[in-house]
């Protein structure tokens, strides 16, 4: 879960937000979510190697997830989880990452958002996949409290294979959650 503080910047990016209740949709594809976000490598960002630091990848991420579910929702959300990620290849100093998030699926009062990241060399107009990663976000009103947010509705076989795996990934948390739970109770 991510730390209270970081839950008033999100809260902060998405003080213009409807409430639901005045949305008159009844759901959303998942190109209504799309976000995207830039970002140079500073030597601030970066280990002794030059390469950006994971913790610093992670913030990022999480920023890139919250902007498309605030996108979905309409709302103030949260982070509930960070389920994977995947660092596939360093980021150095110089570089400019882009970071390009969804919406995979919503349930009721939460979304898993899959954000990708790239490096572009914009001399040589290249890119490079970097990392990977799932989070959950669930949609709170002015008063924290969840929220129900519209379905996704996937539209092309990329965006259904998501929206599947997003809802098998849900059933292996929630395992996962009763097996701790277990564990904390035994």
């Amino acid at each position: 879960m991510i730390h209270p503080e970081y839950h008033g910047n999100i809260r902060a990016m998405t003080s213009n937000s409807q409430p639901d209740n005045h949305h008159p949709l009844t759901q959303l594809t998942v190109r209504q979510s799309q976000s995207q976000m830039a970002e140079v490598v500073l030597p601030n960002d970066a280990n002794p190697l030059g390469n950006l630091l994971g913790g610093r990848l992670m913030h990022l991420i999480d920023i890139a997830g919250a902007l498309a579910a605030h996108r979905h929702s309409h709302s103030h959300v949260v982070t509930a989880s960070m389920d994977h990620i995947d660092f596939r290849e360093p980021v150095h100093i110089g570089d400019l990452l882009i970071l390009k998030s969804s919406v995979n699926r919503a349930f009721h009062t939460s979304m898993e958002t899959g954000v990708k990241c790239w490096v572009e060399n914009y001399i040589a107009g290249t890119t490079r996949h970097v990392a990977s990663a799932y989070l959950t976000f669930v949609a709170v009103d002015h008063h924290g409290k969840a929220k129900s947010v519209l379905p996704v509705a996937p539209e092309t076989d990329e965006e259904k294979r998501r929206f599947d795996d997003a809802g098998r990934r849900r059933e292996l948390r929630k395992q996962e959650q009763a097996r701790s739970k277990a564990r904390d109770n035994g």
